[in-house]
């Protein structure tokens, strides 16, 4: 009789065994869609932020009757400055000698403790910094002139940051002859102004 009891009990075991293992596999299942279809919607997402950011010189055409002609100095000194002392700015001129709208754009710098932004009239554009990829464009109409405005803030880095700096600040236009305008910014970091004075 205990035998049969022992069997019964087996079979019971066995069948319950087999159910928690059909929901689980029901369970893993499910987990499988889920996961398929949040990898095919991040998949799809990525790949439209990616076409989205695409490089905006492709959608804009150069031009032979837009002149970039940069008004300016090209290099700014800001000479000695303090880590502490807050941000500087310097603006750079670009005039459009053509006879067609210049476009601006894909500004960016070399390092992410400079930022730069376009003027032109009252509208400026927003800040820029180091592997900027936006798709805001600045339309500058013949004979008007633009400025670039950079700014460089010297405690980004921290007390690394001490020393000689050179920055480059990146302006692409649709002038077919100067389809990208290059300025440079530099200064020597030092912890306190006053001990170069000294």
């Amino acid at each position: 009789m205990n035998t049969i009891f022992a069997h019964q009990d087996a079979l019971n075991s066995s069948k319950n065994i087999l159910r928690n293992l059909s929901i689980l596999k029901y369970y893993m299942n499910i987990k499988i869609i889920v996961g398929f279809i949040l990898g095919t919607v991040i998949l799809i997402g990525g790949s439209y932020a990616l076409l989205t950011l695409t490089d905006t010189a492709s959608k804009i055409e150069s031009s032979s009757n837009v002149k970039a002609i940069i008004t300016s100095k090209i290099d700014h000194d800001w000479g000695t400055i303090g880590i502490n002392d807050g941000k500087v700015s310097t603006t750079y001129t670009i005039k459009n000698e053509g006879t067609e709208p210049m476009k601006l754009f894909n500004i960016s710098t070399s390092c992410m403790c400079t930022t730069a932004q376009v003027k032109i009239g009252e509208e400026t554009s927003p800040e820029f910094g180091m592997h900027s990829n936006s798709q805001y464009t600045a339309t500058l109409p013949a004979g008007k002139t633009a400025e670039v405005i950079a700014t460089f803030d010297p405690a980004f880095h921290g007390p690394s940051g001490i020393g000689a700096i050179t920055r480059e600040i990146i302006v692409e236009t649709n002038d077919k002859s100067n389809p990208q305008l290059s300025f440079t910014a530099e200064a020597n970091v030092v912890t306190e102004v006053s001990e170069v004075n000294n």
